[in-house]
């Protein structure tokens, strides 16, 4: 039930706004978790809840959920879905075990939403930054079929997946960013500290000096003075970084530009096909028509490559074509995936063809990731040893002149 509460909270300040919750007792606990000691709390009205929820909506579509939360919530919901329960009961205990207080708006405002007749997926589509219209298309076609608990269990296991396969990559990638971190330290010590006490000795010896070892004293000495410049480099890059992903015309150029790097680009390739055929997989099993699925799919990516790679494939479904021959003629999909897809075809389980071969690019996206970290690990290393390498043979080179000399 909806509580209305006036409460003080840890810097003395008054505090007061609904809370859902089985009892008071319950709603008393847990805004004393909060660290909110409650004056006053009743049953809230019919009126008062209306008007918190309207006063809320326009900032509830700002609302986000980290991945790991999404995950935490499908499967939550998957599993009391499975074990009986109804949909308004399970989002009233999933509710409960929430800390954001926007994000438990959120969620009461899903169950107004039932509670008012519309359908789970109609409720769902209100929050796109939360649940995207292929996450909507499913739980839609779970409750066209009356089979929504293992719609839900689907789409649990594939963002379970998609939640792996992240972290996967960010685990292998973290000893790289550490080893580019180290890298930079120890140019900017040489820089900063190192090549000017070597500078003050030559000068000191007077002795003749190579060129490498002018140009290496000279630009330490630039940075030194002009250390400004380096930084603001760095500031604009971060900033531009910033750009290219939070903006939509910057993470479109990211799309398509990572698809092309050596190496990196092949990686990035199969983790964008192992999505898109997941999503198209799930959204066919779940008797979505394959042309609205392909149509969903194609907003798992901004790449315009694979966006018409999904144009072809509709247009050859639209002519009575198939969609591995759709596929193969693009020739940024692998035979073999192109032929299991095939086989699905031909076999009349399309959907279940298609989730196998994503089940299979996820593995080797794994194996894949982890390789090619491998490589870039030696690569910095070497790098890095080539650098303090110039930098030593620049520094040494006139102390052996003067050692021969004597």
């Amino acid at each position: 039930m909806d509580l209305s509460y006036e409460a003080i909270d840890g810097s003395g300040r008054n505090v007061a706004d609904l809370i859902e919750a089985p009892s008071v007792k319950e709603a008393v606990e847990s805004l004393r978790q909060k660290g909110l000691f409650v004056t006053h709390i009743a049953r809230a009205k019919a009126e008062e809840v209306q008007r918190q929820l309207g006063a809320a909506s326009s900032d509830l579509c700002k609302v986000r959920f980290s991945l790991r939360q999404r995950v935490m919530f499908t499967r939550q919901i998957a599993m009391l879905r499975a074990s009986g329960s109804a949909v308004v009961p399970a989002l009233n205990a999933l509710n409960r075990q929430i800390k954001d207080d926007k994000q438990q708006a959120v969620i009461r405002q899903i169950i107004a939403d039932l509670e008012e007749g519309h359908s789970l997926a109609d409720a769902l589509r209100k929050y796109p930054a939360i649940f995207d219209a292929s996450y909507c298309a499913v739980v839609a076609a779970g409750e066209a079929s009356a089979t929504l608990p293992p719609m839900f269990t689907k789409l649990s296991d594939m963002m379970g997946k998609r939640k792996a396969m992240r972290n996967h990559v960010l685990g292998a990638l973290t000893y790289p960013v550490l080893l580019i971190m180290l890298c930079v330290g120890i140019v900017n010590i040489l820089l900063f500290f190192v090549i000017p006490r070597f500078g003050e000795m030559f000068d000191t010896l007077g002795v003749p000096l190579p060129a490498s070892t002018k140009f290496m004293l000279a630009l330490s000495a630039g940075l030194q003075k002009w250390w400004l410049a380096p930084v603001g480099l760095v500031g604009v890059i971060v900033l531009g970084s910033v750009y290219l992903v939070k903006s939509r015309p910057g993470r479109q150029f990211l799309s398509d530009v990572q698809i092309r790097v050596p190496l990196i680009g092949q990686v990035m390739s199969r983790l964008i096909q192992a999505e898109l055929l997941r999503i198209l997989g799930m959204l066919i099993e779940a008797k979505v028509g394959v042309l609205d699925a392909l149509d969903l799919a194609r907003g798992v990516t901004g790449n315009r490559r694979y966006g018409a790679l999904c144009d072809e494939v509709e247009n050859a479904v639209t002519s009575g074509g198939s969609i591995s021959s759709a596929m193969e003629r693009t020739g940024l999909v692998d035979a073999s995936i192109c032929q299991a897809v095939r086989t699905g075809e031909e076999s009349g389980s399309l959907g279940g063809a298609i989730s196998y071969v994503a089940d299979v690019l996820d593995e080797e996206n794994g194996e894949l990731v982890g390789v090619v970290t491998k490589l870039i690990e030696p690569v910095i290393l070497i790098g890095m040893g080539v650098v303090v390498g110039i930098v030593a043979i620049s520094l040494f080179t006139p102390l052996f002149d003067i050692t021969s000399a004597v």
